[in-house]
């Protein structure tokens, strides 16, 4: 595992985290580590707290605003049929969400279940894990696509 894995926030807030697509009010959005969905990314809270309860309201409604915000970037970027959302705690024991784009051409028998279910060696397959030569256009437009969102919701305020 590379270093910055082992801390992704403290990474990412150094400047170290690769796979930082922007840093947002509530944290950094990064893009995940398989795209086994293209465009999947995760929004994680910064400063680090264990669960959104620990947030105080107005940083609550802040990150799942963030939240919402990467996914109308996946959906600019990459056109999935919808896009999802899960938050978690059971295995990294921080705040974070997930934002999967749902595509159509996902197989028929995958379509009705969260994204989850998916057998566990397609998340671990080389042919979907992130890499620059493949997805940083990718991870650029998403980056585009999600400056260009925030602007648009700070001069409406």
């Amino acid at each position: 595992m590379s270093d910055w894995k082992a801390d992704r926030i403290g990474s990412a807030e150094r400047g170290e985290n690769p796979m930082v697509v922007a840093r947002m009010k509530s944290g950094f959005a990064v893009i995940g580590d398989t795209q086994l969905l293209p465009g999947y990314c995760v929004l994680l809270a910064y400063p680090k707290v264990k669960d959104l309860r620990a947030l105080p309201w107005q940083r609550r409604s802040r990150f799942l605003l963030d939240m919402s915000l990467i996914g109308d970037a996946i959906q600019t970027a990459c056109n999935p049929a919808r896009i999802n959302y899960s938050i978690y705690g059971n295995t990294e024991q921080f705040l974070h969400a997930h934002v999967f784009p749902w595509y159509e051409w996902e197989p028929a028998e995958r379509q009705p279940y969260p994204v989850w279910q998916h057998p566990a060696e397609m998340w671990r397959d080389a042919q979907h894990a992130y890499s620059d030569t493949a997805h940083r256009s990718l991870r650029e437009k998403i980056s585009a696509a999600l400056r260009s969102r925030t602007l648009a919701l700070t001069t409406q305020a």
